[in-house]
């Protein structure tokens, strides 16, 4: 394999000093605000030529406004690696709006303008919080990575957006993409190192993002060249700058005529990129890439917020496993004595395919292991290569030749020292994983020097070439070895007997037990003192003795269901859902279909678990007795809502009962309901009583809720008119599902329900035009029209659906009533906020119709 080093190569500067791309312009000043610099078109947007500028006062060319806002900018820039932006600057006072990046290069202050987008502001930095909320709901990295490859696709409009992570030799693997269904995929292959060479990963960790809005269009030279002491002007920071003809011949290699990344940073080091390719020029306004470059930086903070859960969830079970070994050698014994008992519990935590214990000359193995001479040959090598810390490799044939004679039963090894000295070791073996690795293009085929020496020549071929590995096993993850270290110091304490680590143990045990005794005893006496409150209490609702026991003896249940719950879930917080399913199940069995649930699960901590279930009971058999459920009509709907501080909001409604009317006393049941929430949780609680059914609302500190989760589709109770997926089978699904929605989140979500509905074929538009342009290609079968889009209406669209007899339903923020007159009138409406049922039901009422 040839290589060489680019640090020594004629390699153009990445920054490619002197010159900018075309689509701005560029300004340098000193700090007496005389200009330094002039990109050469400035011409154009000052009347007058770069020689004219240079050495002339900024306020000659620039209007009192706007230096008033360089100059504030200037005051509030964090450092020299940080970049202010300024939009919809009126820079010459002629009405001219420009949008403007500011930042400090050695002792220049560097303007870079561009024109302002025109029409219709966008606030695109505005999306970057839902899209954020979106990426906190992934459940792994790999689930993270290619959401977010997908909402910067939808921000930016880029053909392939891909995740692209580094290697610690420089090489990299795109591992998630998003792509617009027309261009090839890029996923699982990997570039090697001089792909993206060191200079230009040191430029990445220092500017976030890098756009190239033509790869044809021309640069713009800078004048001067050099400043007076002969020095170019630095533009490391620059948005503007101009890339290495390089990577330019990369990319046109590539077939790529635009691109963009956005760098990933974890602990200040660059993990990887967002890259973006487009196969046509595509030009950014500077507030999407604003926003590209905010959700960058989010993205990066909730990887490494999910790396590190993930590296904590480790940790504790190493913890769990330290303990468990510790009670286990506590009465006494060897290591080697229970190591089969050992070794299962170390697999929960590290998992490999053989162990070997090697104490005081003892060997003990299981699984895929060296045998025992071929062990003791290798024990000779780890007193050198990790006699006092733990030492792994995924390749030990390739640093211990005689380990190539069992590399078919182990090719990696991890090894744990359990001595003061260099003699006995417990050791983790993975067996060999062949791997193929796609590469795009061949990593060792040799460099080729261009016709300028030793200037690199970028590769022309990205054609897959596939490399097998041998004699490897799976990696030892930087997570598992910080848990073996953990572990190591576990097996010394084992190996040691530490005698007071056992008598802790044993004090801590009894001070745990004497806490128990006093917890049960307290919660005993809370029971007791709460049955005589119900006991003492429910006398007035009741006309006889059986009456009182059936109230009493409902209540006691209705506390009892809740216990049962809680001490199911070991005592933790437990679901609202099961609660109210619970009590409706017990009371409103033949009813149990009209009480629907909705909104996110609740789990309740179980000290307000219980004082729920009286409320929820009281508000069920109320509602069997003489509500909305006595008769065959009417429903209850209860709404759950997360407030902003976490609180739980739980909104009970009645409809379609017998008429309401106020009670003209209070029992101790509406006394539960009303004061219960307010005095034992520290909430609100309001009863209502209009002639169409009771309506409640109660208010759950955020402290007594320890979650909020997504239920599934089966947690929420069916209604009527709420069609099932099978009821919207039939044409609908058969042609083009059309979205028009000129907010790309909202987009998106839309096309997630649709999708879940059974729709395979969606297309999401912004505007009135580019909907009439599908609406005109033909095979539209259903629509989902935004009411309002910004200047316009979505009405031309809909007339042109009802002309072609294609259904359609209106999304408006605006309620109902929008366009329910005319040729619309009838054609159904959601209302903002909506989500999958709301959207199924107006489909469902549209085929009805």
């Amino acid at each position: 394999m040839h290589t060489v080093d680019l640090s020594t190569c004629d390699l153009e500067p990445i920054h490619v000093i002197g010159r900018i791309q075309s689509f701005g312009w560029l300004l340098s000043f000193s700090s007496d605000w005389i200009i330094n610099h002039v990109s050469v078109n400035c011409e154009d947007l000052f009347g007058a030529s770069p020689r004219d500028m240079v050495g002339l006062p900024a306020m000659q060319f620039l209007s009192p406004d706007a230096m008033h806002d360089i100059r504030t900018r200037l005051q509030v820039l964090g450092g020299a690696s940080t970049v202010e932006r300024i939009f919809e600057v009126d820079l010459r006072g002629d009405g001219r709006l420009f949008d403007m990046a500011v930042h400090v290069s050695g002792r220049s202050y560097v303007l870079e303008i561009e024109p302002h987008e025109g029409g219709r502001r966008r606030d695109f930095v505005s999306y970057v919080r839902p899209m954020i909320d979106r990426l906190r709901q992934s459940t792994s990295i790999e689930q993270l990575c290619t959401s977010a490859a997908r909402h910067l696709r939808g921000l930016t409009g880029f053909d392939r957006v891909m995740v692209y992570r580094f290697d610690n030799d420089g090489a990299g693997e795109v591992i998630a993409e998003s792509l617009n269904g027309m261009v090839d995929s890029f996923k699982g292959q990997h570039f090697p190192a001089s792909d993206i060479p060191a200079q230009a990963r040191r430029l990445y960790t220092r500017n976030l993002l890098r756009i190239i809005s033509d790869v044809d269009d021309p640069t713009v030279p800078i004048h001067p060249a050099t400043d007076p002491n002969g020095d170019p002007l630095d533009l490391s920071m620059s948005g503007l700058r101009a890339v290495s003809p390089i990577h330019i011949e990369y990319l046109r290699n590539m077939g790529v005529k635009a691109s963009m990344s956005v760098s990933i940073m974890r602990r200040g080091k660059l993990w990887g990129l967002l890259a973006c390719h487009h196969y046509s020029p595509l030009t950014l306004s500077y507030s999407v890439r604003t926003a590209s470059e905010l959700f960058g930086e989010f993205f990066a903070y909730l990887l490494e917020q999910k790396e590190t859960d993930f590296a904590l969830e480790l940790r504790a079970a190493s913890m769990r496993l330290h303990d468990e070994m510790m009670s286990r050698v506590a009465a006494g014994g060897s290591l080697l004595e229970a190591f089969e008992d050992f070794s299962e519990s170390i697999g929960r935590v590290i998992p490999f395919d053989g162990i070997i214990g090697w104490v005081d000359g003892r060997f003990v193995s299981h699984g895929h292991t060296p045998a025992e001479a071929q062990f003791s040959e290798l024990a000779r090598f780890l007193n050198t290569a990790g006699a006092s810390t733990v030492w792994s490799t995924d390749a030990i044939g390739a640093v211990f030749s005689p380990a190539q004679e069992w590399a078919d039963r182990a090719a990696g090894l991890l090894a744990l020292p359990v001595s003061r000295t260099p003699r006995d070791y417990i050791v983790l073996f993975r067996r060999e994983q062949v791997r193929e690795v796609s590469w795009a293009g061949n990593p060792e085929k040799a460099i080729e020097l261009g016709p300028n020496g030793a200037r690199l020549t970028p590769r022309k071929s990205f054609e897959i070439w596939k490399e097998e590995r041998r004699g490897q096993s799976r990696p030892w993850t930087e997570e598992e070895t910080l848990a073996a270290d953990a572990l190591r110091v576990t097996l010394l304490e084992v190996v040691l007997r530490l005698a007071d680590a056992a008598h802790v143990e044993r004090e801590q045990a009894t001070r745990q037990q004497d806490m128990l005794i006093a917890e049960l005893n307290h919660r005993v006496r809370n029971i007791l003192n709460l049955i005589r409150g119900l006991v003492t209490q429910s006398k007035e609702g009741a006309a006889t003795i059986d009456d009182f026991a059936e109230i009493v003896g409902s209540r006691i249940h209705a506390l009892a269901r809740a216990h049962d719950q809680v001490t199911q879930k070991d005592w933790t917080p437990s679901s609202l859902y099961d609660l109210i399913r619970t009590e409706a199940a017990a009371y409103a069995s033949d009813s149990a279909d009209r009480v629907v649930i909705d909104g996110p699960d609740a789990l309740v901590a179980p000290s307000a678990f219980t004082t729920l279930a009286l409320v929820f009971h009281e508000l069920m058999t109320n509602s069997c007795k003489y509500g909305a459920l006595s008769d065959s009509r009417g429903t209850v709907t209860i709404t759950l809502d997360r407030g902003d501080d976490g609180s739980l909001e739980i909104d009970w409604r009645e409809a379609d009962g017998p008429t309401v009317k106020p009670p003209t006393r209070r029992g101790f049941g509406s006394t539960i309901i009303e004061r219960t929430i307010p005095h034992e949780l520290g909430g609100s609680a309001s009863v209502v009583f209009p002639s169409e059914g009771l309506k409640a609302l109660f208010l759950l500190p955020a402290d007594h809720i320890a979650s909020f989760e997504t239920p599934s589709p089966s947690e929420h109770r069916p209604t009527a008119e709420v069609p099932e997926a099978a009821d919207l089978a039939g044409t609908l699904q058969d042609g083009i599902a059309l979205i028009v929605e000129d907010n790309v989140i909202i987009a998106m979500e839309v096309e997630d329900v649709l999708r879940g509905l059974g729709f395979n074929d969606c297309r999401i538009v912004g505007s009135v035009h580019s909907a009439m342009e599908v609406v005109d290609g033909g095979g539209v079968s259903f629509a989902m029209l935004d009411v309002n889009l910004g200047k316009d209406t979505s009405e031309p669209v809909a007339q042109a659906l009802l002309e072609r007899g294609v259904p359609f339903i209106f999304a408006s923020g605006y309620g109902e009533r929008a366009l329910v007159s005319g040729a619309f009138k009838g054609v159904p409406v959601v209302t903002k906020p909506y989500g999958e049922r709301e959207v199924r039901a107006a489909i469902g009422r549209l085929r009805k119709g």
